[in-house]
């Protein structure tokens, strides 16, 4: 990856994420969090799992994030972005879709 696609990546991951690392450490802590999204069998699901990463990920400096990390970060934009395009027509506050997008650092209803 060069740095032309790194800080494309950047950017477009600060915009899907717009939860601040505390908010989702917060958020990674809710019984609401851990009962949504599917598990790869070790009680977990994979958002969550997601959300911790997110949560490092956004803590670290730029100069120090690795290939690995910035194919985590493009996932988590391809996920957010596939998961808005799916919104209910309903209120969306207490719903399974609004909770799983919030593991991924997304808050739907967030200005």
């Amino acid at each position: 990856m060069d740095d032309d696609e790194r800080r494309e990546t950047r950017e477009e991951f600060r915009r899907a994420v717009n939860l601040t690392a505390g908010e989702l450490e917060e958020w990674l802590g809710t019984d609401e969090s851990g009962r949504v999204g599917d598990s790869a069998g070790d009680g977990e699901s994979t958002g969550h799992a997601s959300g911790r990463r997110i949560v490092t990920l956004l803590r670290t400096r730029q100069d120090d994030l690795g290939d690995d990390d910035y194919r985590h970060m493009r996932k988590v934009v391809g996920y957010v972005h596939r998961h808005l395009a799916q919104r209910p027509d309903k209120d969306v506050e207490h719903t399974a879709w609004r909770y799983s997008l919030m593991n991924w650092g997304h808050d739907p209803t967030k200005g």
